[in-house]
């Protein structure tokens, strides 16, 4: 998905929508496979219908609240300096706004060198996470440890990981050039190999799944 134009603005709501449906659908699936559990195949099949048919349509909201997951739905990962006082700030006000349970990290407030047990669990539980690549993305070991930790849920836990390019072309992710190739000569310097080269393979990976790119517009 492409948007140009007034840059990110016209995507927000896109965004929040789709993250929005496709929670309500992996609810629907939970409580389905929960009834099929519990009871025999056809009183399943129809507590599953009676479910879907009762399911309320976007527009009408989501009750997060009725949720059994964890405490975050969503986990957004960013680079504050790129843009927490922007889109994420955006972002995180219209899921909040649709009840979606959001984690909105921010790297720039992290110490010590290992990922936190909030930080940890709020990855773990949430059902999508959504990294937002930006030219300063790869510059922040936070980021990096956090695309790492999402790799391994999807991996382990078969998580949801959708993938927003801000201003910022997805082959360079991928292949960790332009501003990610002058990121990583640094982290070469500081980390060993095999931690560079779990970083590189994650956005490798997450780098080719489809997600949104917002690109700003050229002046000239």
């Amino acid at each position: 998905m492409y948007y140009a134009g007034l840059f990110w603005l016209p995507c927000l709501v896109t965004i929040a929508v789709i993250l929005l449906s496709l929670l309500m659908l992996k609810k629907r699936g939970s409580r389905s496979a929960t009834t099929a559990t519990a009871g025999n195949s056809t009183s399943a099949a129809s507590a599953a219908a009676a479910d879907a048919s009762s399911a309320p349509a976007p527009s009408s909201g989501y009750d997060s609240d009725s949720d059994s997951g964890g405490e975050y739905e969503v986990f957004l990962s960013f680079r504050g300096n790129d843009t927490r006082h922007g889109f994420t700030d955006f972002l995180y006000s219209d899921l909040v706004d649709d009840r979606i349970r959001t984690f909105r990290d921010d790297d720039e407030l992290r110490v010590g060198e290992v990922i936190g047990p909030e930080l940890l669990k709020a990855i773990k539980e949430s059902k999508i996470s959504v990294p937002i690549f930006s030219k300063g993305y790869a510059s922040s070991k936070w980021c990096l440890r956090e695309l790492a930790q999402m790799v391994e849920c999807r991996t382990t836990m078969g998580q949801m990981i959708l993938p927003i390019f801000y201003d910022v072309e997805p082959s360079d992710v991928r292949h960790q050039t332009g501003s990610y190739e002058e990121a990583f000569r640094l982290h070469e310097k500081h980390f060993d190999e095999k931690t560079v080269q779990g970083w590189k393979e994650a956005l490798r990976e997450v780098g080719q799944l489809k997600g949104w790119e917002l690109k700003k517009e050229t002046k000239g």
